[in-house]
């Protein structure tokens, strides 16, 4: 077997361990070290519900992926910029975001990139600017493409481009999508949140049918898990069934260290680095380049 692949792990009993998703548990063996980095994986982490695990997936999966050696760009694209307060920016504070690089010719990726406290992590921030983006593309000659250009000079300098979209289905997300490779949907674990997932599929389907033909969805992460209620566990079921194989193994349990992080400005890897929280942001990064999704 290749060292690469995942393991399934076994009982004394013979009897394969059965995870949270009702699949078979696997472990994830550590990703070699990368000879070289780039061509970036670009992937978005899209749900246009809010309150879903999206920004703290987001910068939790970046961290945990640095710590295996991957090098990652972070782009903010959501106007109330929760990604860059997270990595400690003041969104009121940065002068050039991702909006004046999509939107100002003269203005190049380069001049807004900031090194966050994260070995190996970029950001792109954004802030309140990046609204009126929405309304400025509408008459753009190839408005969907918009992010895309804005991302290519630094596409080989990555292994992975994460794009953190705001909670809406509108043309700033429909730019994610066009630029991505695959898409990531964290789904928290209620019944109330797989109500809109057939109208975020259905733009999913729209960009690869009509722009992006190689988009793909890398995975759906099942957030806010609380496994001692039968609620979470048939909300789970549910997912499973929606998404088959697409449902990462991978869950990530509630807990109040994930806000005592956020409020740090620090990834729960580097926070409290033997959480179980954390533990599981390296599990999905295993997961991750396991599928082959990322470098």
């Amino acid at each position: 077997m290749n060292a690469d692949q995942p393991r399934t792990l076994f009982t004394i009993q013979g009897e394969a361990i059965i995870g949270p998703t009702g699949r078979p548990k696997h472990d994830f063996a550590d990703p070699e070290p990368l000879e070289s980095h780039g061509p970036a994986r670009i992937i978005a982490m899209v749900n246009q519900k809010g309150g879903v695990g999206k920004t703290t997936s987001a910068i939790n999966l970046a961290a945990a992926l640095s710590e295996y050696g991957r090098k990652v760009l972070m782009v903010d694209f959501d106007p109330q910029g929760a990604l860059s307060a997270g990595f400690g920016a003041n969104p009121h504070d940065l002068e050039t975001t991702v909006y004046n690089v999509m939107m100002e010719k003269d203005v190049t990726i380069h001049d807004a990139l900031v090194s966050t406290h994260v070995p190996g992590v970029d950001l792109l921030p954004a802030n309140i600017d990046l609204s009126a983006a929405e309304v400025q593309l509408v008459t753009e000659v190839g408005r969907e493409q918009v992010l895309q250009r804005a991302l290519r000079p630094v596409r080989n300098d990555y292994d992975v481009i994460i794009i953190d979209c705001q909670p809406s289905l509108g043309l700033l997300t429909v730019n994610a999508l066009t630029a991505a490779h695959g898409v990531l949907i964290p789904l928290v674990a209620e019944f109330f949140a797989l109500r809109a997932v057939a109208l975020l599929k259905d733009t999913i389907e729209k960009v690869q049918d009509r722009i992006n033909p190689d988009l793909e969805i890398d995975g759906v992460l099942v957030t806010m898990v609380d496994l001692r209620t039968t609620h979470s566990k048939e909300v789970i079921q549910r997912i499973v069934e929606a998404f088959g194989e697409k449902v990462f193994e991978t869950v990530i349990k509630r807990s109040v260290k994930f806000p005592d992080a956020t409020v740090a400005a620090e990834p729960i890897t580097s926070y409290a680095a033997k959480h179980d929280g954390a533990k599981a942001y390296r599990q999905l990064a295993r997961e991750l380049i396991s599928r082959g999704c990322s470098p």
